[in-house]
Order: C-alpha cells, then sequence, then structure tokens
C-alpha cells in the first residue's frame, strides 16, 4: 500500500502503482490539508472580487464574470467542454498514472477543492475504474485539459471508462465497482482536475520504467553478444574510464567488466586489434543512456510532488493565478528520454547485425546451423531496422514548436504531451529491439559453446533458454520473440547484480 500525502511519492512507488497496481491510501493529514484549503477557497470567495476559473471564465473568457448561482454550473462546463480528444484509448496503465498524479497533486492542499474528489480518484484507481481517455488533444499547456476532462467526467457519473475489462458508461462502472459519483462541483474543482500535467507525467513516468527495464535487459545482451563474439575486454578497463569520468560510462564499464569476468570465450579472437564501436565503446554508448535516465527521474520525483493547477490557494489568504501547468520540463524530459531509449535501440540494432555476420568470429551466417537453406535470423535484423527508422523520425522534437490556443491568450504551449506520447512509443520499440537481440544471444552463445559463458551471464541465458528454441533449421519464431519481449518489459530480464 502506497500512501499518498502530495509530498513524499517516489518513481518507483508510482512505478509499483502502474505496472504492478499496488493500491494507495490518502494520509489523513493530506485530507485535512484539502479540506483547510476549501474552506479557504469559501473564505476567499466570501470576500468578492474575481478569482479566475472560480468567478471568470475560463482563458480568453476570463474576463467575463459569473454569478454565484453559476459556480456549479461553470465546473461541470468546462469538463463537458473540453472532452474533445480523438484516437485510440490510452492503456489502462497509463490511466493509472493519471489517477495517481492527480490525486497526489490534489493532495498537497493549494487546490481550494472537497476531499470527496480526491476519495473518489483513489477509489476508481484501487477499484480499476479507468476512463477512457483518447490519446490525442493535449498541447501541454494550461495543463493536459483536453485528456484530463474525460477523467473528470466519470467522477461525474458521465463519459466512458472500462471495469474488468468491459467498456461502460461511467456512471455503471462506478456503480459496479461500488462507488458513487459526484453530485456536483463546488467552486474551481472542475478546472483543479483539468488544471494539471497528469497524462504528460502518467506517458512519461511509465516511459521511464520501461526505459529502466529495457536498458537492464540491454546490458545483459550486450554482455552475451560480446561474448559470442569473442570480443576484447581491454576497453572496459578501469584506467580508461577514469580518464574520462562521466559517470555514467564509469558505470556502464564496471557492470560490463563484473559481468564478463571468468568468461571463457572474451579476449579469444585476435583478427584485429579494436572491436567495432557497437562493442567497443559500449560504456560511452549506454552510459549517456543511464545518466539521462538519473536526470529524468529527478524531474518525475519533483512533477508528481508539485501543485499544477490554477489559481493555487495558499495558507496566507490569497488565491494566486500562476502557470504551474505548463508543461516545457517535462516536454524537455521527455525529448531528452526518447533520444536515449532510441540510440540504446539503435545500439542492440548494430550489434544484432553483428552477430548475423560473425562468420570471421567463428559464427555461422544469420546464426544457421545450415545456412543456405536455412535463412536463420536474418529477418530479426530487418525488424529491428524498421523500428529503429520509426525512433529516428520521433525522435523530432515536439518541444521545438508552439501554437498558440485560446485565440492568442495562450500563446506559448509546450506540446509536451506528444514529446511524452513519442517516448513511450520510443520505449516500447527499444523493448522489441533488446528483445531481438536477446532471441539472437541465445542462439549465437549456443553456436559458440555456452559453456564458456561468465558465471553472471549463465542465468540470463538460462532464462533465454527457456523462452527460446535452440539454434536448428527454419522455423517459426514469432511467439518466442514475443515471450522474450514479454520478459523484458516485465523486468525479467537482467544480469545478476544489475
Amino acid at each position: 500500500m502506497v500512501e499518498l500525502d502530495g509530498h513524499t511519492l517516489t518513481p518507483q512507488a508510482a512505478v509499483r502503482v502502474i505496472l504492478a497496481r499496488e493500491e494507495v491510501r490518502a494520509s489523513p493529514q493530506a485530507l485535512a490539508a484539502v479540506v483547510e484549503s476549501h474552506r479557504r477557497l469559501s473564505e476567499i470567495l466570501s470576500r468578492g472580487g474575481p478569482i479566475y476559473g472560480v468567478n471568470t471564465g475560463f482563458g480568453k473568457l476570463s474576463r467575463i464574470q459569473v454569478p454565484p448561482e453559476e459556480y456549479g454550473r461553470l465546473q461541470e462546463n468546462i469538463v463537458r467542454s473540453h472532452a474533445t480528444g480523438v484516437g485510440r484509448p490510452l492503456p489502462d496503465e497509463a490511466v493509472r498514472g493519471m489517477l495517481l498524479f492527480r490525486a497526489n497533486s490534489l493532495l498537497k492542499g493549494f487546490s481550494g477543492i472537497r476531499p470527496q474528489v480526491v476519495e473518489l480518484l483513489i477509489g476508481m484507481l484501487n477499484a480499476g475504474v479507468y476512463p477512457l481517455v483518447p490519446e490525442q488533444g493535449s498541447v501541454g499547456a494550461s495543463g493536459d485539459l483536453v485528456p484530463l476532462a474525460y477523467l473528470a467526467l466519470v467522477l461525474l457519473g458521465e463519459g466512458r471508462a472500462r471495469y474488468r475489462g468491459e467498456e461502460l458508461p461511467g456512471g455503471e462502472a462506478l456503480r459496479r465497482a461500488g462507488l458513487a459519483p459526484l453530485s456536483g462541483l463546488a467552486p474551481k474543482e472542475g478546472l483543479a482536475l483539468l488544471n494539471g500535467t497528469a497524462y504528460m507525467l502518467a506517458l512519461l513516468t511509465l516511459a521511464w520504467a520501461l526505459g529502466w527495464r529495457a536498458l537492464k535487459a540491454a546490458i545483459a545482451a550486450a554482455s552475451l553478444t560480446f561474448q559470442a563474439l569473442k570480443g576484447s575486454t581491454a576497453p572496459l578497463d578501469e584506467r580508461l574510464h577514469r580518464a574520462r569520468p562521466h559517470p555514467g560510462q564509469r558505470e556502464i564499464a564496471s557492470w560490463l567488466r563484473e559481468l564478463l569476468s571468468g568468461s571463457g570465450l572474451c579476449d579469444t579472437w585476435s583478427g584485429d586489434v579494436q572491436d567495432p564501436y557497437s562493442l567497443r565503446c559500449l560504456p560511452q554508448l549506454l552510459g549517456p543512456v543511464l545518466e539521462t535516465l538519473w536526470w529524468v527521474e529527478g524531474r518525475l520525483r519533483i512533477e508528481m510532488n508539485s501543485a499544477t493547477d490554477n489559481p493555487l490557494v495558499f495558507p496566507e489568504g490569497d488565491a494566486l493565478p500562476g502557470g504551474n501547468f505548463h508543461g516545457e520540463i517535462l516536454a524537455f524530459a521527455a525529448e531528452a528520454l526518447a533520444l536515449a531509449l532510441a540510440e540504446l535501440g539503435t545500439s542492440c540494432e548494430r550489434r544484432l547485425s553483428l552477430l548475423l555476420t560473425g562468420e570471421e568470429r567463428g559464427l555461422p551466417s544469420f546464426l544457421s546451423p545450415e545456412a543456405g537453406p536455412s535463412s536463420g535470423l536474418m529477418l530479426l535484423q530487418y525488424t529491428a531496422a524498421a523500428l529503429a527508422a520509426e525512433n529516428k523520425v520521433l525522435c523530432h522534437p515536439a518541444a521545438a514548436d508552439s501554437i498558440p490556443t485560446s485565440g492568442g491568450k495562450e500563446d506559448h504551449n509546450s506540446m509536451g504531451a506528444t514529446s511524452a506520447w513519442k517516448a513511450l512509443r520510443i520505449a516500447e520499440n527499444a523493448i522489441s529491439q533488446v528483445a531481438l537481440e536477446l532471441v539472437a544471444c541465445r542462439w549465437a552463445a549456443a553456436l559458440a559453446g555456452e559453456d564458456g559463458l561468465s558465471p553472471a551471464t549463465k542465468s540470463v541465458y538460462q532464462k533465454l533458454s527457456e523462452l527460446v528454441p535452440p539454434p536448428g533449421p527454419d522455423r517459426y519464431l514469432g511467439e518466442a520473440i514475443a515471450r522474450v519481449r514479454q520478459a523484458v518489459r516485465a523486468g525479467e530480464v537482467k544480469a545478476d547484480g544489475i
């Protein structure tokens, strides 16, 4: 059980909630802060004067005053009018992230809402009521208005949701889960639900988590490829990396030294004094990926414990308008992660190509024991190359562009939602590319002599041997590839100590 208080959620705990479906609860202290924030907003409203989005219109309509009898309708209207997305519904994992992050942000106690709103978000998360949220529609500023509107619709008993795999009207999904919709919205509650970065943050967190799993599996794959190709361990010497002491580079080199220690295959080929870059420069290639994952984790940790709606209500009695909903930092983080994971996938494709053309290092062409009649694993590289090409296109930075909205009032948007969507797509592709290299590793290690594998890599090889049949004549390997991919995505493929 993860306790939410608006301040101490970690990326690791968020991943357990998103991917392992661990349940959450709100801390009593945080709920008390929400109650107090709601009381403060009511007090500020009683003084009179305009408060953006509470007694005024939204966006460019902020100059229009709304009378007290319309406060509730104003909040319900923003939910209904902003649900204009298109595209496929998000996977349940991403929606779990949205529910989690919106609840945790509101628990900071700066949003002026009633505790019932947070309690229903948490109830939906724990019960598995997942609003159907279209992928497309957010420009990453003023929050993720469009996707979060679909989340909020279900809180009102409207929209549609998945419950136990079935798509249902929102109210029916809540009823089956033993939950009741909100009877209406109090001042600011619609705006508080929509003004936030939960869509960007959920997709980026998911991409980051999958990126870590891809990197750990890629290190395992690289260590097997290194041995099957009888690579030289000289480029891993600690002295080299002390001479250029980037932390990620040094860490990758250290891990590889540990993984390859005791190998009977490394350093047994003498046909050249230097290996290709995808072997020789492994620390320099994967070190920046590791450092990017570290950097993105820091941004996630801050964002998931931030108040990102507008205005924010402070203990001093002020309701301050601002721009904490702007997703520029998440856009930059997503673009950096996308580039790092695309490079990770490309490095896998290059090592895969080396395995398939390693005749001079003692491997048969395309790892086929009967090359000619059988094509072996030739086509694995085709698929890996296709994914690399797609990732290159997806690496174009959405964050480099901005399209104004709301009649120009919102004149610089982050486009971070697109950045995060791209990063997640690239993360999924990278997992596939790692899986393809791992399938080839299983055959290459068997052909090179599995008895010579280092002690630290034998458990990975054994795992692959359970998922992939041994080298032999051509056969259908689609199911084996899918099994390895699923194992990588689930975090089940990693070398000892990594």
